[in-house]
């Protein structure tokens, strides 16, 4: 039944672009990684020094309490780090597949199971960047009171993003299907 399993994949397991593909999900976990770390350490840092955070931030800014710019600034730390960390799985699920696809072996069940998580991933950080521009929108408008300060935030729907989520469902449903006929042709084989 190997003969049904591999073609060309099979003799250029290294192939090019999926070592590209791998080295950059590497690159982008280990962006993400990084990025979270900071946020880490950032938020108890807010903490730590919020008296003087809230002071200073009042002093620019004046219409809004520094208490109140500190919860939202944690607020969006905590929605950065939920994004983040659905990102890095995305990431290290899209690895497997091209990990499958090297191996000459793409259409497993598995590989639709990946693809319909990182479909849901992908619409929870979709959904994720509702609050986050808000609040941007919000930074940006303070930062607007506060002299030699512009700040410009691009917030709309983004459509890309929302497609990538349609294709990754439809991409699973394709590959659980791709799966159940390979196994069906080895059975009758």
């Amino acid at each position: 039944m190997n003969h049904l399993r591999g073609t060309d994949m099979d003799s250029q397991p290294n192939d090019l672009l999926l070592l590209a593909g791998k080295v950059l999900t590497y690159f982008a976990q280990g962006a993400l990684a990084l990025g979270g770390i900071a946020i880490s350490i950032a938020a108890p840092m807010m903490l730590i020094f919020k008296d003087e955070v809230s002071v200073e931030f009042a002093q620019k800014v004046g219409e809004v309490s520094g208490g109140t710019f500190i919860l939202i600034t944690l607020g969006l730390m905590t929605i950065a780090l939920a994004m983040i960390a659905g990102a890095f799985v995305f990431f290290g699920k899209l690895r497997a597949i091209i990990a499958s696809v090297g191996e000459g072996d793409p259409f497993v069940p598995e590989n639709a199971d990946r693809l319909n998580l990182m479909a849901w991933l992908l619409l929870g950080i979709q959904v994720l960047m509702i609050p986050a521009m808000g609040i941007g929108l919000m930074f940006a408008k303070w930062a607007d009171s506060v002299e030699n300060a512009e700040i410009t935030i691009d917030a709309g729907l983004d459509i890309e993003g929302i497609l990538m989520v349609i294709v990754l469902f439809i991409l699973a449903r394709v590959f659980k299907h791709g799966a159940a006929m390979r196994e069906d042709l080895e059975g009758t084989v």
